[in-house]
């Protein structure tokens, strides 16, 4: 390993710079991103603006009126031009550098849970962008994580059927494109367990809201989440 970093010396997985392992990144790059902190709501993880005194266990309005989309989330980023920048390379160009980055920072999120899970489940893509992307992104980020927790990964109790992308879609019809889409094909897998859901970024919250529907059907106890970054609104 030594003979190869010297062959190959590790660098930053966005500037180039020196580091000292492969798959990281400068303390520059790494302070570059909106990390999430406190204070931010304390079920699903909102961020508020720094400058506010909420106490210790702060909800946002969605919360607070018991419309959130899972019984916990979290996520380690704000979705912006920073995060963006290697999230959306590592979802749909294959560049698999950046998982060490982003489930390092997801790790660091999931420190918070103090509930335990059973399962880890990535969210399911349909076999038709499975087979020509060639992967799930959710999976390999999921899989270091259940590693991390010491919980077993599942990945074929729930499946997707295809639905046109929902890229520049609004909430409603997000809503309305995901109402539906995900089988439970398992339930004896699903029944009685807390489930941590795992994907790299959320948007609106309609595909974590619609897995939880069908989860909690087929007998789920719980349902949490965590990504890598999420967009965040004004609400």
């Amino acid at each position: 390993m030594k003979f190869l970093d010297f062959l190959f010396p590790p660098a930053c997985s966005i500037c180039k710079k020196s580091v000292s392992q492969h798959g990281m990144l400068c303390p520059d790059c790494w302070s570059g991103f909106n990390w999430i902190s406190d204070p931010k709501c304390c079920k699903c993880g909102y961020p508020f603006p720094a400058d506010l005194d909420l106490g210790t266990t702060p909800m946002c309005p969605v919360c607070a009126a018991g419309d959130n989309e899972l019984d916990w989330m979290r996520s380690a980023c704000v979705y912006d031009d920073v995060s963006k920048n290697i999230m959306l390379p590592f979802k749909h160009a294959g560049a698999l550098h950046y998982q060490k980055i982003m489930t390092r920072a997801m790790i660091g999120a999931l420190r918070e849970l103090d509930q335990n899970v059973d399962l880890v489940m990535p969210v399911p893509l349909a076999y038709r962008r499975l087979f020509k992307r060639g992967y799930n992104q959710a999976t390999l980020l999921a899989r270091p994580i259940a590693k991390y927790l010491g919980k077993k990964i599942d990945v074929s109790s729930v499946r997707r059927k295809y639905r046109p992308d929902m890229g520049h879609k609004n909430s409603k019809q997000r809503s309305e494109n995901i109402r539906g889409v995900f089988v439970v094909s398992r339930p004896e897998k699903i029944s009685g367990k807390t489930i941590l859901l795992v994907d790299d970024v959320m948007t609106t919250g309609a595909t974590f809201s619609e897995l939880k529907r069908v989860l909690k059907k087929s007998g789920a106890v719980a349902v949490y989440g965590i990504t890598f970054c999420r967009v965040v609104r004004a609400i």
